[in-house]
């Protein structure tokens, strides 16, 4: 199955959702998890077999991320969370804001989508990852988001303002339905998606 089979196949599931109670905060998080990244990186970069296997969301590349282990996280949590999910019409990641994304936007939208995921869905799902018990996997998430942001640095040229505005209306389509939704079913339906962004995600790694 191609990825444009894969991503069409969730769209046409069931809608089904992450923060760490450690790390209260997004700025916290950060602050935790930042100053290691370089350690990471080159710890990363002796492992047998990983050089050369990395996101390139156009010309933002990331390192020290392997795909696999945000899926396993992913899993670890999928029934529970989606099983909250009770609004089954919606979709956020709906086809308008991942389908035919040009490799230019790329860089854009995933550091819109991971820093909003970072910034309103983890941070606000704090008092759920307590009472499911999955800490651990979406801390594994939520530190790997930050990882990726971390090494995402978007043009800011005004040559790419073209590039860059079609990319912002493609989070904003995303943003629009979270905001429409009440605050603890958006939190949810966000979590549930993950499996959607990561199916999109992973079409730009490269081994």
């Amino acid at each position: 199955m191609n990825f444009q089979q894969r991503l069409q196949s969730l769209w046409s599931l069931a809608s089904r959702p992450f923060c760490p109670p450690l790390l209260a905060t997004v700025s916290q998080m950060q602050m935790a998890v930042l100053p290691c990244l370089g350690l990471i990186l080159l710890l990363w970069s002796q492992v047998p077999g990983v050089q050369g296997q990395e996101f390139q969301f156009g010309p933002c590349q990331v390192k020290g991320v392997v795909p696999q282990k945000l899926w396993e996280a992913f899993w670890a949590v999928k029934d529970t969370v989606q099983s909250q999910d009770n609004i089954r019409s919606v979709r956020l990641l709906q086809q308008e804001v991942l389908q035919n994304v040009s490799d230019a936007e790329s860089c854009y939208l995933v550091h819109t989508l991971l820093e909003f995921y970072l910034k309103t869905v983890f941070k606000n799902y704090h008092n759920r990852t307590v009472e499911v018990r999955t800490l651990k996997s979406f801390s594994t998430l939520a530190n790997n988001f930050v990882l990726i942001v971390s090494q995402l640095q978007p043009s800011q040229e005004n040559e790419m303002f073209s590039i860059r505005d079609s990319a912002h209306r493609r989070f904003l389509l995303f943003r629009r339905a979270f905001k429409q939704l009440d605050i603890e079913a958006a939190l949810t339906k966000a979590l549930g998606e993950v499996d959607i962004l990561l199916t999109w995600m992973q079409q730009f790694y490269k081994l």
